[in-house]
Formats: C-alpha cells, sequence, structure tokens
C-alpha cells in the first residue's frame, strides 16, 4: 500500500495544476455547510444561500467579498444562465447587515466602518445593474442590508413568511442599501411612511406595496428552484413566466385587502410635507387614531435620522441608483462620525432597554446646516462606482 503511495503522479503543467488546485479549493470552500454563504453552480444556475441561520443571515463584510466577485464571474460566465439568491434556516432570508461588529468598529475608528458600508453598496450596485437574471426568494424576514440584497434584481420572490422593513430610524440609521431609490420611486408615498416609521409589511402585503415581484407558498419554494434550475433558455421572459405560473397558483391571502389600503389617503398626505415639522404638525392636525399611532412612533425615532432620511428620500426620487448609493456612503460616514447611531445600537440591540437618548433629542434641534453636513461629498474618501 505505502509502496503504491508513493508512486509519482501523472506530471501536470504548471498552470494546469494550478487550475486543478483552485478549482478543487474553490469547492472545497464553497459547499461546506459551515461555511457563511454557500455559492453553487447547478445547471445554468449560479445558487448563493446565506448560510447564518442563528444570526438570521446577516450580513457581514467577509459573505459580501465572497458575493460581489461571484456575481461578477456568473455575469461573465456564458454558462450561467440565471442567479438565485436565498437564505438558510426557515426563519430569515436575511434580517440586515451585521451591525454589531460595524458599532465596535466604529467607536474604536477600526476601517470596517468604511469598508462594510462601501463594500456592501458596492454589492447593491452590481445586483441593480447586473446583466443576468437574478432571483431573490426572500422567504422570511427580509430587512436592511437583507433588503438591499434582493429589491435591486429582476426578480424578488414573497412569501407568507416574508417580514419586509426598514428600521434603521430607531437605530439611528437611515434605511440605506439603495433605500433612497427604490423607496421613494413606490406607489404614492408609501416609501417615505416605511422609511420614516419602520412599519413592517408581511406575506402577500410586500409584493402589494411594489417591494417583491411574486408571491409563492413557502412550501413550494424548492420546486420552483428545480423548475428555475431546469430552465434550457432562461430568458427574462421565460423566467417571468415560470415565476408567474406559480403566483396565480398561490392562494394564500389572495382576498386579504391591503394593510394600508384603508390609510393610503392619510399616507399620501401626511407623509407629503417637505420637512420633518410639517409632517409632525400636520399627524397633530389630522388627530384620527392612525395619525396619532404615527405621531407616537416618530417620537420614538433619531430625530436626526428622520431628518437626514427624508432629505435622502426626496433627492433620491430623481437620482440614479448610483448617485443614491454615493450620497448613501456620505451618510454612512455621517453616522459612524456622531452619536445616534451607537446610541440606538446600544438601546436596541445591546442593552435591549428600548431608551435611547438621542442627542439632539427633538426636531427643532436638528439644524440644517448639520443636515447638509451629513451630504457633503468626501472628497478622495467618496464611493466610486
Amino acid at each position: 500500500m505505502a509502496a503504491r503511495l508513493l508512486r509519482p503522479l501523472p506530471r501536470l503543467k504548471p498552470f494546469n495544476r494550478l487550475q486543478v488546485i483552485l478549482q478543487h479549493l474553490k469547492m472545497c470552500k464553497h459547499t461546506d455547510s459551515s461555511d457563511e454563504v454557500l455559492l453553487e453552480k447547478k445547471g445554468g444556475a449560479g445558487i448563493i444561500t446565506l448560510n447564518r441561520p442563528k444570526a438570521l443571515n446577516a450580513l457581514n463584510l467577509s459573505m459580501i467579498q465572497q458575493i460581489y466577485p461571484q456575481i461578477k464571474a456568473w455575469e461573465q460566465d456564458p454558462e450561467t444562465f440565471l442567479i438565485i439568491i436565498k437564505g438558510t434556516g426557515g426563519k430569515a432570508f436575511c434580517a440586515g447587515g451585521d451591525i454589531r461588529a460595524i458599532t465596535d468598529a466604529g467607536k474604536v475608528g477600526d476601517k470596517l466602518a468604511q469598508d462594510f458600508f462601501r463594500e456592501e453598496y458596492t454589492l447593491n450596485n452590481a445586483i441593480g445593474t447586473c446583466k443576468k437574471p437574478y432571483v431573490a426568494l426572500i422567504d422570511g424576514i427580509t430587512m436592511g442590508g437583507g433588503v438591499g440584497l434582493s429589491v435591486h434584481g429582476h426578480f424578488r420572490v414573497a412569501t407568507e413568511r416574508t417580514l419586509f422593513a426598514m428600521p434603521e430610524t430607531a437605530i439611528g440609521l437611515f434605511p440605506d442599501v439603495g433605500g433612497g431609490y427604490f423607496l421613494p420611486r413606490l406607489s404614492g408615498k408609501i416609501g417615505y411612511y416605511l422609511a420614516l416609521t419602520g412599519f413592517r409589511l408581511k406575506g402577500r402585503d410586500v409584493l402589494k406595496a411594489g417591494i417583491a415581484t411574486h408571491f409563492v407558498e413557502s412550501e413550494k419554494l424548492p420546486v420552483l428552484e428545480k423548475d428555475l434550475i431546469a430552465l434550457k433558455s432562461a430568458s427574462k421572459e421565460n423566467i417571468a413566466d415560470l415565476l408567474n405560473s406559480y403566483h396565480v397558483k398561490s392562494k394564500i391571502d389572495q382576498e386579504k385587502e391591503f394593510v394600508l389600503d384603508e390609510h393610503m389617503e392619510k399616507i399620501n398626505s401626511l407623509f407629503s410635507a417637505n420637512s420633518m415639522e410639517e409632517i409632525v404638525k400636520k399627524l397633530k392636525e389630522d388627530g384620527s387614531p392612525f395619525a396619532i399611532k404615527q405621531l407616537e412612533t416618530i417620537n420614538k425615532m433619531s430625530p436626526t435620522s428622520l431628518k437626514m432620511t427624508l432629505r435622502q428620500l426626496r433627492e433620491g426620487a430623481s437620482m440614479s441608483l448610483q448617485d443614491v448609493l454615493t450620497m448613501e456612503y456620505r451618510l454612512s460616514q455621517a453616522c459612524m462620525r456622531g452619536h445616534d447611531f451607537y446610541e440606538g445600537v446600544r438601546a436596541v440591540l445591546i442593552d435591549k432597554d428600548q431608551s435611547p437618548r438621542w442627542k439632539p433629542a427633538a426636531l427643532e434641534e436638528v439644524s440644517d446646516e448639520f443636515v447638509d453636513n451629513c451630504f457633503k461629498p468626501l472628497g478622495n474618501s467618496d464611493l466610486k462606482l
């Protein structure tokens, strides 16, 4: 046996040998179930699986650094016809970015507080400009960073378990990952309402709000995925036809009215104001149970975040995705320099006392000059897409 093992291996040309080794490492790395993200090729489909179920598939920098080059490679590969992204564990597609790591880095001036946002937004842009059809199966919690991994792609498939929110104003941040692009483009003022209040949409409502493109029962997703992989010619039209065929057969909550339907008139008028102070004034004047509830919610949010967010959406409404992400990178760094982000994370995620002490504590105290500063270009440090 030993002698046989010592027999020389067939000589490979150096380049070939390197290719074989790289291919082997690639496959080992990308299919080991302990990895935080799994990257596989099945048939003509490139499949990205977010694999941190205990952390609700929260996105960290190392996951971003694996997903981005893979999307770029599949985009160039003539044998890859579509890209599918999904999460493991049954609870979440992706509950957001790895906020704790960013907080720790920001406090000590670690480069991660720049790198994370820079690379995350670059990935959001790659998804938004991807030449191959991109299908996100947003089954379960889809918030913040998880929205950035899905909403800019061609197809977003929600299920009865989907729970969507952009809850950033509650932690002294703003609805980033291109929120300034997609939120103001939702019908009426729904996007402004979702951005400022962090309101959660569930199941079919995610479709009705215009965030998902299709609705399919979660138990059908494995079969849908198989059918997507088996598509012989995976054009956008073929994929749309296949998704539509599943969509029309999905009966859960089919008759249910959109959760915000009865409030749309109020949302459109109350959230159309030009300033946060004006929105608050309109809500007070309205005095309906709905308006009072929104006031209570808004009063808990970071005043700085609210002002930043309203301007972000108003400006983003007429910008390209690239310009929005450049603007949002500037805002992210303003948050890293400020107070409220760290205080919000402390109150909501660390001590969990839900009693953040915002500075400034009132909308009137957040000056226009301060907000203007948050939007200022960063020179050589700006995000370049």
